[in-house]
């Protein structure tokens, strides 16, 4: 009864926010739908004890809270045009410097109103979290536009979804104070900085490149043609800040260490979550994939998937009740649900296909968690990228394996830099062989003629049906089975 009832409120909050995110629902109309809803459950403690009554009212009492509670994140700006030219305020996050530019995310006030804005400026000036800048521009705001493979990206809802209605492009910036951000947040930011530093003294380019991708899902400086070739042989995820590589580089750690002690295991596998963690710098995205791949770890430790399918379901609600924009608006947030769910509970369904893999080197585990994750995700990303990697499982079981010792020998040559650099030599050198292996397999697969095919409009209909299939195949064929039993 208990379990039933926690996975009609958390469907029903999910389904209520995912609607609110694409169709507005009057107040009136939510409150209404609530109390009704109430009365429902009234109904069932004081007049009939049918337990559908009571399912029904939870459902309909959740679903509405859902809509309510993306309502009133839904804030509007004031207009453009009544907003001044000139404007002070603060850099609250690390600056994503590319090529041709650098990004900033400032705090500032508009008339009254604190919002953010993204200020894209050149590479003159070295900004830092927390500088207070004095901004002179023209204020505009986002347009969505057209990707490479003729997708519309939802530019505008991406930046709402972390506060930010406005872009500055190219203003005149002056840098008027330093350290106004958060004291433990500028030391994470200037550990980051330090610690690249000290790993790029020891391991040159374009491998520094993806050593930071991987380690800190520093992937800004790619060029184009580096960052299509990860597109196109579908690894893109190791550089990405999301739980597709760091569950599954921490569960392979844990199975590095399957001869100790689970404690010993775990330890290990948190350790490196949390190291991920802190290096980014505490983000919220890598917060978000430090929860998901933990809660993935704590299943394959366990062995109960049944315990960690409510964990994971109540980590994920959370998560959306503090920011209901990530539901559909943050692909990191979607790929690392979705990846840790195959981990999970997906891997262990389809292991038993992989027994002609070798075990050595835990090389079949390996393959049963890519091709897992594989499988899960892309659906997901056929509709939001339009890209279908024909060369994706292949390049990934060659390069994924070499993942753990290659992000590990990273970590140490930045840490031993910190001491000296003659110490941090060896473990640069060994890094950069690992590096350039990696960049090899990725770039004789993109440089194949049928590497990937562009699929622009892959129907949102067929990725829905997708995952109710898989959703049905893991969850409710044996749950709805048992429930019409016992209830009809």
């Amino acid at each position: 009864m208990q379990d039933r009832i926690f996975y009609l409120s958390s469907i029903g909050f999910i389904l209520g926010v995912l609607l609110r995110s694409f169709i507005f629902v009057n107040l009136n109309l939510v409150i209404l739908f609530g109390i009704i809803s109430f009365g429902i459950i009234l109904f069932y403690y004081f007049i009939s004890k049918n337990s559908f009554i009571i399912f029904w009212g939870i459902f309909m009492l959740t679903f509405s809270f859902g809509i309510f509670r993306f309502g009133m994140a839904d804030i509007s700006m004031p207009d453009v045009k009544y907003v001044e030219s000139s404007f002070v305020g603060n850099v609250i996050d690390d600056p994503t410097i590319t090529e041709n530019n650098q990004k900033l995310v400032v705090e500032i006030f508009i008339n009254k109103i604190k919002t953010k804005i993204l200020v894209i400026t050149n590479l003159d000036l070295d900004f830092k979290y927390g500088d207070g800048l004095s901004i002179k521009g023209k204020l505009e705001k986002p347009e969505n536009f057209m990707t490479d493979q003729g997708k519309e990206f939802d530019y505008v809802n991406y930046l709402r979804k972390d506060g930010i209605f406005y872009i500055v492009k190219y203003p005149e910036v002056e840098i008027d104070s330093h350290n106004n951000g958060n004291f433990i947040k500028s030391i994470l930011f200037s550990v980051k900085d330090k610690f690249l530093d000290k790993m790029n003294l020891s391991i040159r380019e374009p491998e520094s490149l993806l050593m930071g991708g991987l380690i800190l899902g520093e992937k800004s400086a790619f060029d184009e043609s580096l960052r299509q070739s990860f597109v196109n042989t579908g690894t893109i995820h190791i550089v990405a800040l999301s739980g597709y590589n760091v569950t599954i580089v921490a569960e392979w750690i844990m199975k590095m260490l399957a001869s100790f002690p689970k404690n010993i295991g775990l330890g290990a596998g948190i350790f490196s979550i949390l190291l991920f963690v802190l290096m980014t710098g505490g983000s919220s995205t890598a917060v978000r994939a430090g929860i998901m791949a933990g809660l993935a770890l704590f299943a394959r430790l366990i062995g109960r998937n049944y315990d960690v399918s409510r964990a994971l379901i109540l980590a994920g609600v959370i998560m959306v009740l503090v920011n209901p924009f990530i539901l559909v608006f943050d692909v990191s947030f979607q790929l690392s649900f979705i990846a840790t769910v195959a981990v999970i509970f997906y891997t262990p369904k389809i292991e038993k296909y992989f027994l002609w893999v070798t075990p050595r080197f835990k090389l079949r585990d390996i393959v049963s968690v890519t091709v897992a994750c594989y499988v899960f995700v892309l659906p997901f990303i056929l509709y939001k990228m339009g890209n279908l990697s024909l060369v994706a499982l292949p390049a990934n079981i060659l390069i994924l394996p070499f993942i753990p010792p290659t992000m590990l020998l990273g970590f140490l040559t930045g840490l031993s830099g910190f001491v000296s650099y003659a110490f941090s030599v060896p473990f640069g050198f060994v890094s950069q062989l690992l590096l350039h292996y990696e960049l090899s397999i990725i770039s004789f697969f993109s440089n194949l003629p049928f590497a990937a095919i562009s699929i622009p409009n892959f129907p949102l209909v067929f990725v829905l049906v997708i995952y109710i299939y898989f959703v049905y195949l893991l969850f409710w064929r044996i749950t709805l089975q048992s429930f019409f039993k016992n209830n009809l």
